[in-house]
């Protein structure tokens, strides 16, 4: 049995194209298991706090499928990768500190008419940056109709329009 298992993915650094195929196959489908492991927050917020995880998972898999680390110690440190994100996700929804600590926090970089450059700088992003966003958000060259621009944390300006 193990001989044909070794026949079938290989062993090492020196696999055919058949065994990296079956490998590729074979992770793809573990990775479908860990990201449901690791639940939707990972790969749906994007913040700097989920992108870790996409990171180091795909940095980790990606050794299982050419032969540079050991199959099942690769599997195993990739599961530890998604419990540790989704023990610290679940401590983070519990302390609010932990949560700022780790996920960061919004911050409202142009309100009142006005750049609020203590934010921008803490955030170090541009006015230009800010009249991308508003350029993309509202298809409009003018900041006359914008009420407020806040970073949120996982890096997107969030436009709020002027109530009319």
């Amino acid at each position: 049995m193990m001989d044909a298992i070794y026949l079938l993915f290989g062993q090492g650094r020196t696999l055919d194209p058949l065994q990296m195929g079956l490998r590729s196959i074979v992770v793809f489908l573990i990775a479908l298991v860990l990201i449901r492991v690791s639940g939707r927050r990972s790969f749906g917020q994007r913040s700097p706090f989920d992108s870790v995880v996409v990171i180091l998972l795909g940095a980790t898999l990606s050794r299982a499928i050419v032969g540079a680390s050991p199959f099942i110690a690769t599997v195993a440190a990739s599961f530890a990768i998604v419990v540790c994100h989704r023990l610290l996700a679940w401590a983070c929804m519990r302390s609010p500190v932990l949560e700022r600590l780790v996920g960061g926090v919004e911050r409202e970089v142009f309100s009142n008419g006005a750049f609020n450059a203590r934010e921008m700088d803490a955030a170090l992003i541009t006015p230009t940056d800010v009249h991308e966003s508003v350029r993309q958000k509202t298809g409009s060259r003018s900041m006359d109709d914008v009420a407020a621009a806040i970073l949120e944390r996982n890096g997107e300006v969030s436009v709020i329009r002027k109530k009319v």
